[in-house]
């Protein structure tokens, strides 16, 4: 399985979390070929090689076919820089991912699973990676905020396990449009993307236009043909359901008794233990506090 995170040395421990996860979650053959893209710009500060030949003898242990592997994307980002929103609250390395088609090794791949680094397996992935693409760029999950919505509107219409649309047009799309996927798992389609020239669309349209969530906002507008898949494969929520496979740490707004932004990431284990009241993933916690300390 082609796995990909980006960004740069503060997402070490979080990487290091999601990728126990798919160890332990995950069936003992597995093959992981994990990839992470990094920059080397401004005040952000690359990954760090010596985090990189830890993680990837940690995958070696459960596979030795499997690697992590680093990618300098500095090159590429500078060449062709998102301008409109260099200056926004999200890091450069936010828009990595909209760079996947510059970088040979991964342009090659059939098909690429994108991951924030906040995102933890609770159940084997390989069921949702090997989804079919046929005709479509990339697959995923509603965005929580744009599910409620539509949910609260009575517009969300249930089809099976999933939401599929698969001939939209490539006309832009606002936030709260009905097939507004979130960015945190996103299924690629690569051989489709290049055809369609989608990651040269979002880079595009970050380079001209200011967004409030740029990346995200960039590829549900450049991806024309998607699948929408059932939120289990991207939970968002902050408790996990019974049938969770990607549990998605995202930030969530709290209304009661103030308004706030609640940000608790798997690897802060006591606010995940004291906040959010999650313990099922324990026995990765467990793992990842005996390893940490060498990132």
């Amino acid at each position: 399985m082609n796995i990909l995170y980006c960004g740069d040395q503060g997402i070490a421990r979080g990487v290091l979390v999601s990728i126990l996860s798919l160890l332990i979650r995950g069936k003992k053959t597995a093959v992981y070929n994990i990839y992470i893209m990094t920059v080397n710009y401004g005040d952000v500060k690359p990954f760090k090689a010596k985090t990189l030949e830890f993680l990837d003898k940690l995958v070696k242990k459960h596979n030795k076919k499997s690697f992590v592997k680093l990618i300098d994307a500095t090159g590429v980002f500078k060449a062709d820089l998102p301008k409109k929103n260099m200056g926004t609250y999200f890091t450069p390395c936010a828009m990595l991912r909209l760079y996947m088609d510059k970088v040979p090794e991964l342009a090659k791949l059939e098909r690429i699973l994108y991951l924030d680094y906040d995102v933890v397996a609770r159940r084997d992935i390989e069921g949702f990676y090997e989804t079919d693409l046929t005709g479509v760029e990339a697959v995923g999950v509603l965005d929580i905020y744009g599910r409620r919505w539509y949910k609260y509107h009575g517009w969300l219409k249930k089809k099976s396990d999933r939401w599929e649309w698969a001939d939209l047009n490539d006309k832009p799309r606002s936030f709260f449009k009905q097939d507004y996927m979130n960015s945190g798992v996103m299924l690629f389609n690569m051989e489709e993307c290049r055809k369609t020239g989608m990651f040269e669309k979002a880079r595009e349209l970050c380079a001209k236009k200011k967004m409030l969530l740029p990346d995200q906002a960039a590829l549900n507008r450049a991806i024309s043909r998607r699948r929408l898949m059932a939120r289990k494969y991207n939970e968002q929520e902050e408790r996990p359901r019974e049938d969770t496979v990607l549990h998605h740490f995202s930030n969530n707004f709290k209304f009661w008794p103030y308004f706030r932004v609640q940000k608790v990431k798997p690897f802060e284990v006591k606010k995940v233990h004291e906040i959010l009241k999650i313990h099922e993933y324990d026995d990765i916690f467990e793992e990842y506090e005996k390893l940490k300390g060498q990132l």
